[in-house]
């Protein structure tokens, strides 16, 4: 079967999109940043007194819950 040069280009057009695609979604820039920023808010967290009636206990927590959320959000979507 031969293509005509507008399909075979066509067809180009597409298995290159759908790499760059593929790439975009396995790379996740911004649940990677994420991670970073939620990290970065734990550590200031952490840093502050702890006699805020368990609050900030609870924010640590929550914090750590949602960086494995992400993780797990990265890890389903076949990142590392």
């Amino acid at each position: 079967m031969k293509l005509s040069v507008p399909r075979a280009m066509m067809l180009g057009a597409i298995i290159a999109s759908s790499a760059g695609i593929g790439y975009a979604i396995a790379a996740q820039p911004h649940m990677t940043a994420s991670i970073g920023l939620l990290r970065s808010a734990r550590a200031e967290l952490a840093a502050a007194t702890p006699n805020k009636g368990g609050h900030r206990a609870r924010g640590l927590a929550l914090i750590d819950q949602a960086i494995g959320e992400v993780q797990a959000g990265i890890a389903f979507a076949g990142g590392r």
